[in-house]
């Protein structure tokens, strides 16, 4: 297990890396499985060994938006920052794919800050990821048109996923660009029709 993505991560501390195992707990998830829920409480932080999942923020309408993804050997910046400040989620995270997570206790992730320089610029690693996501996210919906918008995202999980096929409905890609299903399935049918990706069911082969 030393081998893994944690110490792929921190190669120059093993020391922080049996720690992480000895207080975290490891569990597995599968697509669709829910990690951390709105206004739940967090008391541990979700490292991703394995797998992949997506942050999503849900309006009062319901309707929801994908904020960024979590692969493998990253953590969730909003997790750290809503823990640590003993304050609710104000996002979920869903598993996109089955997933392996460590889970460190909260009080664990103050206590290695202190005691390991290298978690510290792990953590600010990630913010500075995940700020400039949530800027792309931002100037996505200011300035670019709706096919713009799900033409990156494919593009996006094609890249993550490493397939040009995904398996994914119109109803998902709705959802996480926060927009209606029929918008997406129109838009589909016309970057098809463009000869940009195939349709089938269920799934996007991307040309």
């Amino acid at each position: 297990m030393q081998d893994s993505v944690l110490s792929s991560e921190f190669t120059s501390s093993p020391e922080l890396v049996e720690k992480l195992y000895k207080n975290g707990v490891t569990k597995t998830y599968h697509e669709g499985d829910i990690i951390l829920d709105e206004n739940s409480s967090i008391r541990s932080i979700p490292i991703v060994m394995k797998g992949m999942m997506k942050v999503i923020r849900t309006e009062e309408d319901g309707r929801e938006i994908l904020l960024y993804y979590i692969t493998a050997g990253e953590s969730c910046i909003m997790s750290f920052l809503g823990g640590m400040h003993n304050e609710k989620s104000i996002v979920k995270a869903e598993v996109e794919e089955d997933t392996e997570i460590l889970f460190l206790p909260v009080d664990k992730v103050s206590l290695f800050i202190k005691e390991h320089p290298e978690w510290l610029d792990y953590i600010f690693r990630l913010y500075h990821k995940r700020f400039e996501e949530l800027l792309d996210i931002i100037n996505a919906i200011a300035f670019k048109k709706v096919d713009e918008r799900l033409l990156t995202l494919l593009y996006k999980k094609s890249e993550i996923q490493d397939s040009k096929t995904l398996i994914i409905t119109h109803e998902q890609l709705a959802n996480e660009l926060g927009t209606a299903r029929v918008v997406v399935s129109r838009l589909l049918k016309q970057l098809e029709d463009s000869g940009k990706l195939q349709l089938g069911r269920n799934k996007i082969i991307l040309l």
